[in-house]
């Protein structure tokens, strides 16, 4: 997008203190990135949520790191004036330091992401810590985390009792300490994520997470109901129905091949006088020719 420049994690944490939301939303190839872009999206997420959307995939949990790494890539070459979070995906960052480190590596080098986002709370501070220290900005991520929705039991609201709102509280308190520059807030009680959000002093970005954020994100294919069969969230506000257009048209193809409505006159490339005369006495010569042929196979057979 012409004159479009990028958001940073400075300019994002300024945001906060003058009140000025920020917009996400995710993306996982080369249009559905340079339309967000044209649009004037602040962020893109390359979400893990491709597993679902994308890959066809019941959880984020199949999701591989070359999956990230190649939808992070494509998205950056459909996005260049657009600030990028790659998703880190199941089990990348759990294992040793040194570990985590390389596959951050790979989804800044090779994926071309800006930051990624890692799931999970005071138990991740330690890798998100050694990320930001190695020099890449982490956006956290609590709440809801769909990686571990085998653990918790099921896509389940987050903060709906006092021991929870304290543990959720925790997790953004040691997420902001270790130095991430922002956390996703995902099926959190509107209290309780706007609590979190006065805390900080870092930007939230709310997911089903009520009004108090300092940002919202909404993934590309909800938004835009991009799905066969679409299932409604409630904390999902839809904007187009182009799922029901792709549908309908490529219905409309069908009938019209056929009925040999498509292609019609307009659809085709016609060529010279001089080439349509070469073609009918080739035309010509080949019909003379097979008749010669037929004939004489009956001669034989008789």
């Amino acid at each position: 997008m012409a004159g479009k420049q990028a958001l940073n994690i400075v300019k994002m944490k300024k945001m906060k203190q003058e009140g000025i939301p920020l917009s996400m939303l995710t993306a996982y190839d080369y249009p559905s990135a340079k339309i967000a872009e044209e649009a004037g999206i602040d962020i893109i997420l390359v979400g893990d949520s491709l597993g679902n959307v994308v890959l066809g995939y019941d959880s984020t949990i199949p999701v591989t790191l070359d999956d990230m790494v190649y939808h992070s890539r494509t998205v950056a070459r459909g996005a260049e004036h657009t600030f990028i979070v790659a998703d880190m995906p199941f089990m990348t960052y759990h294992g040793s330091i040194s570990e985590s480190l390389q596959g951050i590596r790979r989804l800044m080098q090779e994926g071309h992401a800006h930051a990624v986002k890692l799931e999970g709370g005071a138990e991740i501070a330690d890798v998100v810590k050694a990320t930001v220290q190695a020099g890449v900005p982490v956006l956290g991520h609590i709440g809801l985390t769909p990686q571990s929705v085998n653990q918790i039991g099921g896509y389940r609201i987050q903060g709906k009792d006092e021991a929870d709102a304290r543990r959720l509280m925790a997790d953004a308190k040691a997420l902001e300490q270790a130095g991430a520059f922002g956390i996703v807030l995902e099926l959190v009680t509107e209290e309780v994520a706007t609590a979190i959000s006065k805390e900080l002093s870092i930007p939230t970005i709310g997911i089903g997470a009520g009004r108090g954020c300092d940002g919202q994100v909404l993934v590309f294919h909800d938004l835009i109901q991009y799905a066969s069969p679409y299932f409604s969230k409630r904390f999902v506000k839809t904007y187009a129905d182009v799922g029901g257009l792709i549908r309908s048209s490529i219905e409309q193809y069908v009938s019209d091949v056929k009925g040999r409505a498509f292609p019609a006159a307009e659809h085709v490339f016609s060529a010279d006088d001089r080439v349509v005369e070469s073609l009918e006495s080739l035309y010509g010569q080949a019909k003379g020719q097979a008749q010669e042929q037929a004939k004489e196979k009956v001669e034989s057979q008789s």
